[in-house]
């Protein structure tokens, strides 16, 4: 047996067989020295070979697989990197489309690494020390798929702090890049890499926001937590009747009054609200025929589900109280550990203290360049819901 091998409990072994990339350290029978972050082979207890994974011994989630055979790791690494790329690119042909997810993490069998395309910038974000160490593997391999004019990274996620490594913004390739323009389905969007939320774009709505397009004719909408506007400049571009948007952040309401502007959308039955969205839905009378709630992530740790749910719950009783009859709601959790069954059960808790008749007519529409992979669901992190309230 290996001796530089990390070996398994007995038992253990069967999620790493079924190839999911997690390896929790509940499961590991022999962790051989090695530094943080460093490669080393699996081995099942009976000494069988099960693949490839980075380590690092302070974090719950210790392992992270990189290859399920005897290719070489960074091999693997390259391959899964070029297979991602060459997902997307049927997806956006013949289109005039110029940003996307080009990585998605576990999804695109790169655990710990997201990259987003805007026009010719990439913005990196890097969650675990072992994908940290790896760095410039995946930079050179970008850099020779793509020839990006620069790669910036946004390496801010909480789940650093339990990997050891500090958050890090910067550019890594070229100069810091200026706010970027995007196009999509049609739509003008000004993107502030550095100073936006995420990597700067909330990519993972693209098709939501063709369905709120496809919804929008006539109708009088709401964007809660609307940040720089991608969905009411989506409403309006379908034919909105009216449309208000509401952040908390003054930035973040001029920057989606300068998208609607952008996009030849001028003031008249535009409304922009810098407010906190609950108070802004305990104080209005709430008469819109479709309204959107798209909050940042309410649960970004498991110890705080309870206190997201109550969040969640108060919000829909909310909308559900005061929205007209036949209104439409769009609502969304990007919380991952408040699963798809466990926010349901809060719009429902929320339809019933509020009284009203409430059903669901559709449910989240994946974004083709968020794949999530078969073997681990978990990644599966956006969840949403289109109702009507009678």
């Amino acid at each position: 047996m290996d001796d530089s091998a990390v070996v398994l409990l007995p038992g253990k072994d069967k999620a790493v067989r079924s190839r999911h990339p997690w390896i929790f350290s509940g499961a590991v029978s022999r962790l051989p020295p090695l530094e943080p972050g460093e490669i080393r082979s699996v081995l099942a207890a009976d000494g069988s070979f099960l693949g490839s994974a980075y380590f690092n011994p302070q974090a719950s989630i210790i392992g992270r697989m990189l290859a399920f055979d005897r290719t070489p790791p960074l091999d693997a690494l390259r391959a899964a990197l070029r297979r991602a790329v060459a997902l997307r690119r049927p997806f956006f042909a013949g289109t005039a489309d110029t940003a996307c997810r080009l990585v998605n993490g576990e999804g695109d069998d790169c655990p710990g690494l997201i990259v987003d395309r805007y026009a010719d910038v990439l913005v990196l974000q890097i969650s675990t020390l072992g994908m940290e160490r790896l760095k410039d593997v995946v930079l050179a391999e970008l850099e020779s798929l793509l020839a990006p004019r620069s790669i910036y990274e946004k390496s801010n996620l909480p789940s650093r702090r339990e990997e050891g490594i500090p958050s890090r913004e910067g550019p890594l390739r070229g100069a810091a890049p200026e706010p970027v323009t995007i196009l999509e389905d049609g739509m003008t969007i000004l993107v502030d890499v550095a100073a936006g939320q995420k990597t700067g774009f909330y990519l993972d709505q693209r098709e939501m926001r063709r369905l709120a397009r496809t919804l929008a004719p006539g109708r009088r909408v709401l964007n809660a937590f609307s940040y720089t506007g991608a969905f009411t400049v989506a409403v309006l571009a379908g034919g909105a009747a009216a449309a208000d948007s509401v952040d908390a952040s003054a930035k973040a309401v001029a920057a989606a009054r300068a998208n609607c502007l952008r996009n030849g959308f001028a003031s008249g039955g535009l409304g922009f609200f810098e407010a906190d969205v609950f108070e802004f839905l305990r104080r209005e009378s709430l008469d819109y025929d479709l309204i959107i709630l798209d909050p940042p992530a309410f649960a970004k740790h498991k110890s705080e589900v309870v206190a997201a749910c109550r969040g969640y719950k108060d919000l829909h009783r909310l909308v559900f109280e005061k929205a007209p009859e036949g209104a439409l709601i769009m609502t969304f959790s990007c919380s991952r550990f408040v699963d798809e069954k466990l926010f349901g059960q809060v719009v429902f808790q929320a339809a019933l203290e509020a009284g009203r008749r409430v059903r669901v007519l559709q449910r989240h529409r994946q974004a083709f360049d968020h794949p999530v992979s078969v073997y681990h669901p978990e990644s599966d992190y956006l969840k949403g819901l289109v109702l009507h309230v009678g």
